[in-house]
């Protein structure tokens, strides 16, 4: 059986060298490519695909991410399979993509047999994860308590950003006080005591993406 591929990247050039990668395996046929994560959730939606190989951040502009693109593509029944494929492996992206329903995430660095069989493994209805990304969620597993929630992980990331308290609120519609008791219980996991140690402790620690 044919799997039919959506490929969602905004840059050309990586669409197609993934499109020559994946042109070479028989039973893969790439039908459609979309520029942004708008684009691809209207062609996964029309284009009769088993796979969407997803890219999670399109352009610096704010446009839609593609962890919302996926939530809104698996949101169908029956969908297509997402596969994430990324260049970032933080915490709070990983979490993002496997609770919006990623079928599986991987790495832009992975080689190309590793894509082929991620391919097939998230077409089969089964979970596809690179090594590191299995590695990183199974440390979550073991420290449940030292672990900051996908919420935690909204907050900081946003702190990281550049907003103040107040459009966190109005970003993740929470009241302010909300947000200040997320902080307090992310600097006490993170043994810190300030938004900027927060913020430098949790990039080291790759839980979160700084500019």
């Amino acid at each position: 059986m044919t799997i039919r591929l959506l490929l969602a990247d905004d840059h050309p050039v990586v669409r197609a060298g993934l499109r020559a990668v994946l042109d070479t395996e028989p039973d893969f046929e790439v039908v459609a490519e979309a520029a942004t994560a708008e684009r691809a959730v209207e062609l996964a939606a029309s284009a009769g695909v088993d796979v969407v190989l997803m890219d999670l951040q399109f352009g610096p502009g704010g446009g839609m991410h593609g962890s919302a693109a996926t939530a809104l593509i698996t949101a169908g029944s029956p969908s297509p399979r997402v596969l994430v494929l990324t260049t970032y492996d933080t915490d709070a992206d990983i979490l993002a993509a496997v609770e919006a329903g990623a079928s599986g995430y991987l790495l832009k660095d992975a080689p190309p047999e590793e894509l082929a069989a991620a391919v097939r493994t998230a077409a089969a209805g089964q979970s596809a994860l690179a090594p590191a990304v299995a590695l990183r969620l199974m440390d979550r597993m073991r420290t449940p308590a030292e672990a900051l929630t996908k919420r935690e992980l909204e907050v900081l990331q946003l702190v990281a950003d550049g907003l103040s308290n107040q459009q966190i609120s109005k970003q993740l519609f929470l009241s302010q006080a909300t947000v200040k008791s997320h902080l307090v219980h992310i600097y006490a996991k993170l043994g810190v005591d300030s938004r900027t140690s927060a913020v430098a402790t949790a990039a080291t620690r790759r839980l979160i993406r700084t500019p």
